[in-house]
């Protein structure tokens, strides 16, 4: 802490100016900052606690704010007020002087901008807390946006992220309320997404690897990397121009067609999701744009989601929960998504479960309000103490955006109608031959890898027995309903044995004896009531056992 104490003090200072001193507490640095909270110092009367904690944010700068708007698409941690509040949060600056724009580009790109484009522009076009981007041409007329990043927000950023993590730390183990989530990996998620952000040449790696998933798509339009002109601290793209997709007068204008950009842009945002399983995780309306002709332009590509093979078979298996409407196969389903794995009751999870999804039983998917839906979905896993992994998180946001834009544009959308092929087309693959034959495969390969790995495991626990041993420890309580369930398990066994043997031992008389004689037919008859006796006696043991 000492090395960052000036920034710890800082931000001390900030919460207990809005009235959120106690998290300095909770976090385990209160007594660094307890004399900041003196009263009449915060907003904590003028405003709710969702409002204080975005001013929190936007006066601790641009790594808070960026975890703010982070946090504002997890739905699963935040309920609503919190998401509402912390969506409203810019991630504006300053401009940065041009001199010191220009000084940076020549440092990366080795030459003056003069030398590398015919114009530039050192009025930005927008100015944000990692950097801000300028109009420029090439010297054959093609326009451009060239991102210039801020001269020392890494150092900056580095510096918060450490008080982030650490505090993450803190806070999972002083805060009884955070031991429920996984504070310490979504500071991890947070501070890697972070620094991709500020590197442009993922950025940059980002936006070729959507062009060539939408290379054979014409109604998709990626802006091209020029390579030359592109480091970690410069970005140079070609420019996209057309009508923003949220200025609907502007779309009527231009003679678009609303409801086929709708249903475009909702098919372009699926297919990232759940045919190449990568996705642009911030698809709000500065980042689309819509040409005259009704094709979409999308920009921005710092934040992407990824789905691997194994959240994808994860998502699969929801689907296949949700469209059986199986309380059990939603529960497993979660539980496998889920970061955390601490359910403390599964039916209690399961009754929620079947609740939730008892109101969608019988309706197509295009009669589902998906914000709805999802949104319950959310407050369900607050509820259970569920955390999504951080992909799986942005996917909800991303479903969510979509079909408010998509509502936005065209009254009659409905995302269930544009998903259904999708789902049904991850459900199908699922279950297929191919896909079964491979999770054999998978399991074979796993199984043969623990073959391997056996005797070297076994060896090592004779070598710990023989070396420091092995204790036990137990009480006594527990023990009570061990040995009352061994002893009930005894007494049926005994009882099962001597059923067995009159059965066997009446056999055998009948067989060997003539028909007709009084004296078996008794002996038939006690035998007979002395098994039904047996088998009552372990029907009513096992009930009670039951």
């Amino acid at each position: 802490m000492s090395s960052h104490l000036g920034r710890y003090e800082q931000v001390g200072e900030i919460l207990a100016r809005h009235g959120l001193g106690v998290l300095t507490d909770v976090m385990g640095v209160g007594r660094w900052f307890g004399n900041l909270r003196a009263p009449g110092t915060n907003t904590r009367d003028r405003t709710t606690t969702p409002v204080r904690l975005r001013l929190a944010l936007e006066d601790l700068g641009p790594t808070f704010i960026k975890l703010g708007q982070l946090l504002s698409t997890r739905s699963d941690l935040l309920p609503p007020p919190y998401l509402t509040e912390l969506s409203k949060l810019q991630d504006a600056a300053p401009a940065v002087p041009p001199t010191d724009i220009l000084d940076t580009i020549r440092a990366e790109l080795g030459a003056d901008v003069q030398e590398l484009f015919a114009d530039f522009d050192v009025h930005p076009l927008a100015s944000a807390s990692i950097g801000q981007a300028h109009a420029a041409h090439l010297h054959d007329g093609t326009p451009l946006v060239v991102k210039v990043r801020r001269p020392g927000v890494v150092a900056q950023v580095e510096e918060d992220l450490a008080i982030v993590q650490r505090l993450a730390r803190q806070a999972s183990r002083r805060w009884e309320l955070a031991r429920g989530y996984d504070l310490e990996g979504i500071a991890q998620d947070f501070a890697i997404s972070l620094r991709a952000e500020m590197d442009y040449l993922q950025e940059g790696q980002n936006a070729e690897r959507f062009a060539a998933n939408f290379s054979a798509d014409p109604d998709v339009l990626i802006p091209r990397v020029f390579w030359e002109r592109t480091t970690s601290r410069v970005l140079t793209l070609e420019r996209m121009t057309g009508i923003k997709v949220d200025d609907l007068e502007h779309l009527d204008a231009a003679g678009v067609d609303r409801a086929a950009v709708a249903r475009r842009g909702a098919d372009m945002v699926l297919t990232m999701i759940f045919h190449d399983g990568f996705f642009h995780a911030d698809p709000h309306p500065g980042n689309l744009f819509v040409t005259p002709d009704g094709r979409i332009a999308l920009i921005d590509f710092g934040m992407v989601g990824e789905l691997n093979e194994e959240l994808q078979e994860e998502l699969a298996d929801f689907l296949i929960g949700f469209t059986q409407q199986s309380p059990s196969l939603l529960a497993s389903a979660l539980y496998a998504l889920s970061v955390t794995k601490d359910v403390e009751d599964r039916p209690r999870l399961e009754r929620s479960l079947a609740g939730w999804v008892s109101q969608y039983a019988g309706r197509p998917l295009s009669e589902v309000d998906f914000t709805h839906l999802i949104g319950q979905l959310l407050a369900l896993l607050r509820e259970h103490h569920l955390q999504l992994p951080r992909h799986m998180a942005l996917l909800f946001k991303v479903l969510i955006m979509v079909e408010g834009l998509g509502v936005r544009l065209d009254h009659d959308f409905a995302l269930g109608e544009v998903l259904t092929p999708y789902a049904r087309r991850v459900v199908e693959d699922r279950v297929s031959v191919t896909a079964t034959a491979q999770r054999l495969l998978r399991a074979s390969g796993d199984a043969a890898e623990l073959f391997i790995e056996l005797p070297r495991r076994l060896r090592r626990i004779v070598e710990t027995l023989d070396t420091s041993g092995i204790q036990i420890h137990v009480r006594a309580a527990e023990l009570e309903p061990l040995v009352g369930r061994a002893e009930r398990i005894g007494n049926r066994l005994v009882a099962g044995m001597v059923a067995a043997a009159l059965i066997n031992g009446i056999g055998e008389l009948v067989a060997g004896e003539r028909k007709g004689r009084s004296w078996v037919t008794l002996l038939m008859t006690a035998g007979l009531s002395t098994i039904g006796s047996l088998i009552g006696y372990l029907l009513w043991t096992g009930r009670r056992h039951d």
